[in-house]
């Protein structure tokens, strides 16, 4: 394997663009609903919303509730989702070959999410990724979260990689715009949690993939063609 010598980092969303988180958040959810004496929501429709985190998913499985049942609803369902954290979360197919990929090339990678630490460090601890990772920011890390560029940023700053010459991949708009806020190439996940109504093209990412194993061709093109940083 070559050495990628102009690569300083490669980033990535968790939910939907690392990890197929959706089994068992949809699952939570539908247990949720079962409490609430409501029938469960078809699949699809529901893992096209796991991106937006666990009040996007109440939203969708409830509507807008008042702030005291939205509350209760949301650490219950925290605890029903936690109970389940790993039963049928796996990485998205061909991932493990790009981290296997990037680990041979001697490319940092990390995770930049929005999924609280309580809940990320013991996902990635189980499916033996924990220590692989060069950087782990989540939801409550920093101050701010995606979309604001600061959690990757300090992702960066662990490990310590160069934005201009990194990468960040994520399946969500509010993952384009933090990458781009923090200088780095933007990478949109097309096979991650995307609504029907939402049209990655309009993100404003520098590329997309329509699956895993389409990125260590397009890091490697990036990797010969540039010369300097990203503007």
């Amino acid at each position: 394997m070559n050495h990628l010598p102009r690569l300083s980092a490669v980033l990535f969303d968790l939910d939907g663009t690392l990890l197929d988180t959706a089994p068992d958040m949809v699952a939570a959810l539908n247990a949720l609903r079962a409490e609430e004496d409501a029938p469960a929501l078809p699949y699809e429709a529901s893992r096209a919303q796991v991106s937006n985190g666990a009040l996007g998913m109440l939203r969708f499985a409830f509507g807008d509730l008042p702030e005291e049942r939205r509350g209760r609803l949301h650490q219950r369902y925290l605890a029903l989702y936690a109970a389940r954290l790993t039963t049928g979360t796996r990485l998205f197919p061909g991932m493990d070959a790009v981290i296997g990929w990037l680990e041979a090339a001697r490319v940092p990678w990390g995770v930049v999410t929005n999924k609280p630490a309580h809940l990320t460090d013991p996902l990635l601890a189980t499916l033996g990724l924990r220590k692989r990772c060069a950087c782990v920011v989540s939801g409550d890390t920093t101050a701010e979260r995606k979309p604001h560029p600061l959690p990757l940023l300090h992702g960066l700053g662990m490990i310590p990689a160069e934005p201009g010459r990194a990468v960040y991949v994520g399946d969500a708009a509010r993952d384009i715009a933090a990458g781009r806020a923090a200088g780095m190439r933007t990478v949109a996940a097309l096979y991650g949690y995307i609504p029907p109504e939402e049209v990655p093209e309009r993100w404003g990412a520098d590329h997309h993939v329509a699956a895993p194993a389409d990125l260590p061709a397009l890091l490697t093109r990036l990797n010969v063609e540039t010369d300097s940083p990203c503007p």
